[in-house]
């Protein structure tokens, strides 16, 4: 039996996201000052979905248990309403701050493109479910 009322883990699961996306923008704002004049934009940000995988499972780690979901069934609720959030935030940002085109927002997600957020957002998916496990949460 769950431990915690469904609004509960949404609301935790929710907060723990807004970390996720903090330190992501902080990634990509250390990615575009750094690694990019480095290695290229492209070359940059196919690796910088490595390192924000490890960015996710981090802090996803460090707060499932507090998250209250503790089946898989919510577990992948929780990853999969992470996963909706993140675009939505993605294409909010690309286009109505950023001002990038829908074509340079896509390339990113397009695997024949070397674009390799599809791949992150997977395994966003499942980083709770992984995480909990990790954690011996069962």
């Amino acid at each position: 039996m769950e431990s915690k009322s469904d609004l509960s883990v949404f609301v935790r699961a929710l907060g723990v996201w807004a970390l996720i996306i903090l330190a992501e923008s902080v990634h990509g704002t250390l990615r575009t000052l750094f690694l990019e004049p480095a290695m290229g934009g492209p070359q940059a940000r196919r690796l910088s979905v490595l390192t924000g995988a490890l960015l996710i499972f981090l802090v996803t780690f460090l707060f499932v248990r507090w998250v209250g979901a503790r089946s898989p069934g919510r577990l992948l609720i929780v990853g999969t309403m992470w996963v909706l959030l993140t675009v939505a935030f993605e294409l909010l940002l690309g286009r109505l701050l950023l001002d990038l085109s829908w074509e340079r927002i896509f390339e990113d997600y397009d695997l024949r493109k070397g674009g390799l957020m599809a791949i992150g957002l997977v395994f966003m998916l499942f980083a709770p479910l992984i995480a909990a496990r990790s954690r011996g949460i069962r």
